[in-house]
């Protein structure tokens, strides 16, 4: 296995820490409301800040800040890093058939199941009878469905739809992709302009509109307004740059990318700089003289994403690309851990609110505890023939990441 291929497997390994990290921990935030709040009530806050504990520490505020601007889209780069190998091995029909089998029917069966589990608690801090009787018909009344992080699918099956059908009806697009993600691994710094521009243009008219934690959408098909169009460039970003051999292009192991790590990570910190520093003077009342603020914040948002994904994959191509087990197990078990972490976060926090111990500790019990049980869920329902099938990671991403890092029979690489 190419060192890009181990860098990447463990890449995707942290991304799963992180988001396990950040679901845990924001129950904890100095930020968070003052008080748990109303489940049957709008603007349905508790969508976003589901647990609302009295124990906070401000360094998960820190770290949820940090993450919270870029997380997403390094996801949706990630899932799209393999799509185009995939459609050439299998075509669009056999590819689109297992997209809805790994995606649509788990997002079917996790709306349906998981999320309902997964809220009660919220619904019984509030409620004045918490039983499952009461909480179903309240659950059942919401002007929505909630989908929690289950968002994350639905959208990434629309985008592998497209891709699909960029593949059938444009025949030379792989060609042209191969050509422009070649440029990007010649010219890194290019492709971080480009990336951070389109992002910008896509971003910065939106969040004028609706704030960043605001969400719109119909039944179960939820996003965040203001980030969605960057969802769709980072994805397709990825598909664009997964079209070439990735052990030559801009996830060489060895290339511009990975030896300037250092600087990409100054690049990231000083846009978050540029975000934090505009938007603690804004929410403190402090900065509403200055014209032009809350557009710089703005600015730096698709800045820092862009830095913050391209800097971390560089510290992974120049440090990890070998073997590391326990972020190897993480890749292969991240897709499943990301199905059920909800379930374990939400009752985690839920068991420990009237627990006397500081906001850093309950943070830390429930991202243990998260991690332990998704991690050992996952491993039992992949057991089964159907869970391997469905939502298993071993045999599926070894094939897709050795075709990616080798070109296509006729296919250019440059």
């Amino acid at each position: 296995m190419s060192k890009t291929s181990l860098a990447l497997g463990n890449f995707r390994g942290y991304s799963i820490l992180i988001v396990l990290g950040f679901h845990s921990v924001i129950a904890y935030i100095v930020s968070q409301p003052a008080a748990p709040l109303p489940f049957d009530s709008p603007p349905y806050g508790w969508l976003a800040n589901p647990i609302v504990d009295p124990d906070r520490w401000l360094g998960f505020d820190l770290f949820c800040a940090t993450q919270f601007l870029y997380m997403m889209q390094l996801m949706f780069f990630l899932s799209g890093l393999f799509v185009w190998p995939s459609l050439q091995r299998k075509g669009a029909r056999a590819f689109l058939y297992d997209r809805f089998l790994r995606l649509g029917l788990p997002f079917v069966l996790g709306v349906s199941l998981l999320m309902p589990v997964a809220y009660y608690p919220v619904y019984r801090l509030t409620a004045a009878d918490p039983g499952w009787s009461e909480f179903l018909p309240h659950w059942l009344a919401l002007p929505f469905w909630p989908s929690g992080p289950l968002w994350f699918l639905w959208l990434v099956l629309a985008f592998n739809v497209v891709a699909a059908g960029l593949y059938r009806l444009v025949p030379r697009a792989g060609e042209v992709f191969a050509r422009l993600s070649a440029r990007a691994g010649s010219d890194p710094i290019r492709f971080f302009i480009v990336l951070a521009a389109i992002s910008a243009l896509a971003y910065v008219p939106l969040a004028r509109v609706y704030p960043p934690w605001q969400w719109v959408g119909f039944g179960p098909f939820h996003v965040q307004a203001s980030f969605a169009p960057q969802y769709a460039i980072y994805f397709f970003a990825g598909l664009v740059i997964g079209t070439h051999r990735l052990d030559r292009g801009l996830l060489a192991a060895d290339g511009m990318v990975a030896r300037r790590w250092g600087r990409w990570m100054l690049g990231a910190l000083a846009a978050f700089l540029l975000w934090i520093v505009p938007t603690a003077l804004t929410v403190k009342g402090e900065g509403a003289p200055l014209p032009g603020l809350q557009i710089a914040a703005d600015l730096a948002v698709p800045l820092y994403a862009a830095a913050a994904c391209i800097g971390l994959a560089a510290i992974f191509l120049r440090f990890a690309a070998v073997r590391r087990p326990v972020l190897n197990g993480l890749s292969e078990n991240a897709y499943g851990m990301y199905l059920f972490h909800y379930v374990f976060v939400i009752w985690t926090q839920y068991a420990l609110y009237d627990v006397a111990l500081p906001g850093i500790a309950k943070g830390a019990i429930v991202f243990s505890v998260t991690l332990v049980l998704s991690w050992a869920t996952t491993a039992a329902v992949c057991r089964t023939s159907i869970g391997e099938r469905v939502i298993g990671g071993r045999r599926a991403e070894p094939a897709a990441a050795k075709r990616a890092l080798s070109p296509e029979p006729n296919q250019p690489v440059a």
